[in-house]
């Protein structure tokens, strides 16, 4: 943590531990071991050419020790420990937020760190035990399983649908200054799939690009334009008539037609039991019906 961190009061606070007691902990292993593990300046610790190689050969073996304590406290019915998730800002204040009241009454033992992040975090080296990601598919060395299909939608709010130009099919979009997520690919244009499966590629424009996907559904709700949005993010308010969904008889996409939501977690031997837990605990009460 100290390396990962880059100080004694950073790790000490990760852990509710006294810096002094960190500071202490390193020196009598730097002691032990007749090397010395960080460089200490007045504004950074780093590692030494020895610490970087010590670390390197220990964290297999810390690993295994956690799997160790995972194995012996799955024997007992109650998961215990600290559950390290992470998904993106807008998912995890969503969908993650509401279900957390049931998830500490139902595992009081588990204490939930909850990363959120539009960063796709490195697991290892963040010491993430599971994270959900969105995506149309995970490529990279950890293992994944798809949690439900998601879709977008071409929305607006039904005060600018009634000042707006027309609206009747998907190529209107380009009269329109539409709210654009600021992430690659979703700029340029939006494609659009009816129910013969064929597929129109539809250019759009717009001069409010936005990064965060909470702030492109407030600006929506707000008349600003209209945008492209996963049915997680906006069909409660197309339930409650604050949304309309422009084009419903279209899958839509700025990608892929083949998106989901992931469960992914480091690819350990030994699945420890707050984490298997927590997965099924997440199907239960994130399945969707596409």
């Amino acid at each position: 943590m100290v390396a990962r961190l880059g100080s004694f009061a950073s790790a000490a606070r990760s852990i509710d531990a006294d810096p002094s007691q960190v500071s202490r902990t390193i020196a009598g292993l730097e002691n032990a071991i007749g090397i010395r593990l960080f460089q200490r300046t007045t504004r950074q610790m780093k590692l030494t050419e020895a610490g970087e190689l010590y670390l390197g050969r220990v964290e297999a073996i810390v690993d295994e020790l956690d799997d160790a304590r995972d194995q012996a406290l799955a024997l007992s019915s109650k998961p215990h420990g600290k559950l390290r998730l992470t998904t993106s800002v807008a998912f995890g204040q969503i969908c993650l937020i509401p279900l957390i009241p049931d998830f500490k009454n139902t595992f009081p033992h588990l204490t939930v760190d909850l990363v959120l992040t539009d960063d796709n975090l490195d697991l290892v080296s963040n010491r993430i035990d599971l994270a959900i990601r969105l995506a149309p598919a995970i490529e990279s060395d950890v293992i994944s399983s798809k949690l439900f299909d998601t879709r977008y939608r071409v929305c607006a709010s039904p005060d600018y649908i009634s000042t707006a130009p027309p609206l009747e099919g998907p190529g209107d979009i380009i009269n329109h200054d539409a709210i654009q997520y600021a992430l690659p690919n979703f700029q340029e244009r939006w494609l659009f799939r009816d129910a013969r499966n064929k597929t129109i590629e539809v250019p759009v424009k717009g001069t409010l690009n936005i990064s965060n996907a909470l702030v492109i559904r407030e600006s929506v709700l707000l008349g600003l334009g209209p945008a492209l949005m996963a049915d997680w993010l906006i069909d409660d308010a197309i339930r409650t008539g604050k949304c309309v969904d422009v084009f419903p008889d279209y899958q839509v996409t700025a990608t892929s037609f083949e998106t989901g939501a992931w469960l992914i977690y480091p690819n350990r031997q030994f699945l420890p039991n707050k984490v298997r837990v927590a997965i099924n605990f997440l199907r239960k009460h994130l399945t969707r019906v596409s």
